[in-house]
């Protein structure tokens, strides 16, 4: 039996006040097309098919590789959009299911019950229901026996009985294809829109005498769909706390829940805790015993086991197990920090690899650098990588000290055990258990200000 898929996202959603296509604003870091691909997916379905109208481009782009395209020209309402997408439908698909590229909550066991139940009950339509606190605006949803629908009354049309109805129609569907086929073909624009509706798919079906069921939603919450920026706040935060409880119930630590972000494919290890103030986005990992917040971004960056990082920022990094990074250090791509390093405070660390046990204590900027294990580098020491036109690499050996306020001219290497004194700019290589100062001999002169304070008056006037 082929099972396949047809996702309307043909509109541009103007309440968004945007210049971006609604499906393409993100929830969690992606844009909400994406998640629902994600979840079909999931279901192994035979074919996918995206609707796309306005900036249609942009939206192919953004599923590219991952369903077929149909295009709806103008925006003629849903029944439209699936029409257009029914000559794109392989042959031997049985069933499928209509569904919306603005509601990213929808789940894929949600949608597989609804296609098993369609093809178990051999039913024309299977409509999604909810049942909410408050339906108001919404189609209600009027069942008869062995939940067959009898009608979906939209509100204006409804009796005051049928208005306390809480169970809505969700305008998601499983349908037989070939009846699916046949409803589309029987629809009018018969309203003031003029528009064909894929609800009244429901009511041609119906009239045929055809099976048409109902099957409720278990939470309400997965069908919320976004129109503008308060209803994408919503499910963003909906969405995140569906995150952060599957990560405590793993055993992650977190002071104040709800101060904390964490993306759909971050991944975290037990006994780790996270304070406020904490997002962690992209393909992030964390591992066990780790340490994070406050106030700390990383994204794309793994930190290994027992390591703690505090009010900084992380880009595509590695952390060693053990290492200690922040306050307020910065590292950017390319940097992988050893096991038990220390990254203290306004240290900046670019494409650079720190061994074991080096410590970078405060107020420090290495870039392009190769640092080994044991190493002192102190307060104010910088490697200097760029001549204005290309960077170049600084290698510091095992064993060695850099003091405070070093400027290392790269390219430049300092051997291991090289001790290199406070205050001196080194453009030459120092070598295994060298000795470096680059400085100017001080020059002291005794009983001297006062004198020299009035020669500059005399010369003043």
């Amino acid at each position: 039996m082929g099972r396949s898929a047809i996702v309307l996202a043909a509109g541009l959603g103007t309440r968004m006040k945007s210049k971006h296509h609604k499906v393409l604003h993100t929830v969690c870091g992606k844009p909400m097309i994406v998640h629902i691909l994600d979840e079909l997916e999931k279901l192994q379905l035979e074919q996918i098919i995206v609707v796309v109208g306005q900036q249609r481009e942009t939206v192919a782009a953004a599923v590219a590789g991952r369903a077929d395209i149909a295009i709806q020209d103008e925006q003629l309402g849903t029944g439209h959009a699936v029409q257009c997408a029914m000559p794109h439908l392989a042959e031997g698909m049985d069933t499928t299911v209509v569904l919306y590229g603005d509601a990213p909550l929808i789940r894929a066991q949600t949608i597989d019950a609804l296609l098993e139940t369609q093809a178990s009950r051999h039913a024309s339509a299977v409509v999604l229901t909810a049942t909410v606190s408050n339906p108001a605006g919404l189609g209600r949803v009027v069942l008869g026996q062995d939940n067959r629908l009898e009608r979906i009354v939209e509100e204006k049309d409804a009796t005051p009985e049928e208005r306390a109805i809480h169970q809505i129609n969700t305008g998601i569907y499983a349908f037989d294809t070939a009846d699916l086929r046949q409803a589309l073909g029987a629809l009018k624009p018969e309203n003031a829109q003029g528009e064909y509706y894929l609800t009244d798919t429901i009511a041609i079906l119906r009239a045929a005498g055809k099976p048409v069921l109902a099957q409720a939603v278990d939470d309400p919450e997965e069908i919320l769909s976004v129109n503008d920026r308060v209803q994408l706040s919503v499910v963003e935060k909906t969405l995140q706390r569906r995150i952060r409880e599957h990560w405590m119930r793993q055993g992650v630590t977190m002071v104040d829940p709800d101060q904390v972000y964490i993306g759909l494919d971050v991944e975290i290890g037990r006994d780790t805790v996270l304070y406020p103030g904490t997002f962690l986005e992209g393909r992030t990992v964390i591992g066990e015993d780790c340490t994070v917040g406050p106030n700390t971004r990383l994204v794309d960056t793994t930190v290994q086991a027992g390591a703690v990082v505090q009010s900084s920022v992380a880009l595509e990094c590695v952390i060693g197990p053990e290492a200690a990074v922040g306050p307020f250090a910065y590292l950017r791509p390319g940097t992988e920090i050893g096991a038990r390093v220390k990254i203290g405070d306004f240290v900046e660390v670019k494409k650079s690899t720190i061994g074991d046990d080096t410590k970078i204590s405060h107020l420090a900027y290495v870039g392009d650098a190769r640092v080994g294990q044991r190493v002192n580098i102190g307060c104010g020491v910088i490697t200097v990588n760029y001549d204005g036109k290309d960077k170049h690499q600084t290698v510091i050996g095992n064993d060695s000290f850099v003091g405070s306020n070093v400027n290392l001219i790269a390219p430049v290497e300092i051997g291991d055990g090289a001790y290199v004194c406070a205050g001196s700019t080194i453009t030459d290589t120092v070598p295994n258990d060298g000795f470096a100062i680059a400085r100017s001999r001080q020059v002291t002169k005794a009983d001297y200000v006062q004198s020299w304070q009035k020669k500059r008056q005399e010369t003043e006037k």
